[in-house]
């Protein structure tokens, strides 16, 4: 009888502790436990790595619970982190969910590929492989050569397990561009002169550069459509700018405006050759759904907002109220 008392009593115990909050001591005080474990590590393994790592139980207590849950071999690789109140039953619930230890990264609208590889390398734990590639390797490395990389990123935050590739994240954002142009894609207006996504993906590229406010969007993309359904010139400063690279000093001349690249719209007709920078869901669909107006100039009024006009003398007087 006896026995039996002091078995209940130590079974009793170990369910105890299944609840109890673990004792941890992290490399830097406050800080989680760090874990990572490698793919194909047995659940004995991993039970070692965690006590190594600072979670203060038994290598042999952990494996233990491991086996008895009978989820021993449902714990999936991964970089994880273990706070304060971590207790074994919670620790082996996030093993088996793959509950990874997390960090985001933020690609803005408006940015150009340049800035988005600029915030990339400044991303915590985010492994730089892309550091070593041109523009060119790196779209061959996300399966799309020949693509240039300009405005083909959607922009939105991302998550990424610590350590994870840059490449990763790209091609997150790769394919959330592709799914967003699809969709504004299907949405397109019936009269549309835009004949391609990609001529969509362009000017709504020129139309995030150019929108101030975003009651505006519609607005501005009427202009551009007015203006490629009659052949005339887009004139956007976004597009010289952007063709002027690390050349813009942040002021604008009329010898920029005169001096011929591809990006310069007041030169050439029609679309630039690539996107300037990353539209975001709100620009693709005004690209293709732009509003009814038959306006064909538009200047900012300096609160954000733009005037439209219909006829140059129109514009020449907005231009004179609102800038000079």
């Amino acid at each position: 009888m006896g026995l039996v008392v002091l078995a209940c009593a130590a079974a009793a115990a170990g369910w105890w502790w299944l609840d109890q909050p673990l004792r941890l001591a992290p490399a830097a005080p406050g800080q989680p436990v760090e874990v990572t474990i490698a793919p194909g590590t047995s659940a004995r393994s991993a039970a070692a790595a965690i006590a190594k790592a600072g979670v203060q139980a038994p290598d042999w207590a952990l494996f233990g619970w491991f086996r008895l849950s009978g989820q021993s071999r449902q714990i999936k690789a991964g970089s994880y982190e273990f706070a304060e109140g971590t207790t074994p039953r919670t620790l082996l619930g996030k093993l088996v969910r793959g509950e990874q230890a997390l960090r985001m990264v933020t690609l803005v609208e408006g940015w150009t590929f340049r800035q988005v590889r600029q915030a990339l390398a400044r991303a915590e734990r985010l492994q730089p492989d892309s550091r070593a590639l041109d523009d060119a390797a790196l779209m061959a490395a996300l399966g799309r050569p020949g693509v240039a990389p300009e405005g083909r990123f959607f922009p939105d935050t991302y998550a990424y397990p610590k350590g994870a590739s840059d490449l990763a994240v790209l091609r997150q954002a790769l394919q959330a561009m592709d799914r967003q142009l699809d969709a504004a894609w299907s949405q397109r207006a019936d009269d549309q002169v835009l004949k391609t996504p990609e001529q969509a993906l362009i000017l709504a590229s020129i139309v995030e550069k150019e929108t101030g406010r975003a009651e505006d969007r519609e607005q501005i993309s009427a202009v551009f459509h007015n203006r490629l359904r009659i052949g005339m010139p887009l004139q956007t400063d976004p597009t010289v700018i952007y063709g002027l690279g690390e050349r813009f000093d942040g002021n604008l001349r009329r010898r920029d405006l005169r001096a011929d690249t591809p990006f310069n719209t007041y030169t050439r007709t029609g679309l630039p050759p690539t996107p300037i920078a990353m539209p975001g869901a709100s620009s693709l669909l005004a690209a293709v759904r732009p509003s009814n107006s038959k306006a064909l100039y538009f200047v900012a009024r300096g609160d954000g907002s733009s005037h439209f006009s219909h006829t140059l003398d129109e514009h020449n007087r907005a231009v004179d109220r609102y800038q000079r």
